[in-house]
């Protein structure tokens, strides 16, 4: 099982247990890098090899770690010269599963009793109940991925995974916060403890 599907069943055990708290759940950060000072020169975002072509979702993650690495003293390239290094950036966002929500009210309908024929009463009763609402939710996984390459030699200096999951409809399905939280995870501390997977609340 991999790591974003097995945060996603987690969550959507939490949530389908009839919790109703509003935390977004924690994101897990895995970063590798060769251990050597990065020089703050500047750099250009771009979408990494093999990647899904830019798109209006792509440019939120883009983005997100545009400004993550401005807070760090990068300067992002923005003429023909070339840039010092390359933030190659990637992005999933899919569907693992669904669950239905325990409805939010109950109804209790009661039975009285029934008497006839010839023969005498017969009664009759019992009592049944149902929920009116309740919604189907999807789980969604969200991953962050970004090599830093220098542009000169091309070789891969840091490079991290942020994962993460939520619940359509509740707090941190929205893809641009999805984007933030995950880009602000992954240059948490940055570079970060190289090989080592960390949890960000």
């Amino acid at each position: 099982m991999n790591k974003v599907l097995s945060i996603a069943v987690a969550g959507a055990a939490l949530f389908a247990g009839g919790c109703t708290t509003t935390r977004t759940a924690p994101v897990e950060v895995t970063r590798y890098h060769l251990g050597q000072p990065m020089e703050r020169t500047t750099v250009a975002v771009e979408p990494m090899s093999g990647a899904a072509q830019i798109s209006p979702e792509y440019q939120l993650y883009a983005d997100a770690v545009a400004a993550e690495l401005e807070r760090l003293a990068y300067v992002q390239s923005r003429s023909d010269m070339a840039s010092g290094y390359i933030a190659a950036v990637s992005f999933t966002r899919s569907q693992l599963g669904s669950y239905r929500e325990q409805p939010p009210v109950s109804i209790g309908l009661g039975g009285g009793g029934i008497s006839g024929g010839r023969r005498g009463g017969v009664g009759l009763g019992g009592g049944l109940s149902f929920g009116i609402g309740g919604k189907t939710r999807q789980v969604i996984g969200s991953e962050l991925a970004v090599q830093l390459r220098r542009r000169s030699d091309n070789t891969t200096v840091w490079e991290g995974r942020a994962v993460t999951e939520s619940v359509s409809g509740k707090p941190g399905s929205d893809p641009r916060e999805a984007a933030t939280r995950l880009a602000r995870a992954l240059f948490r501390d940055f570079p970060g403890e190289s090989g080592v997977t960390t949890t960000v609340k």
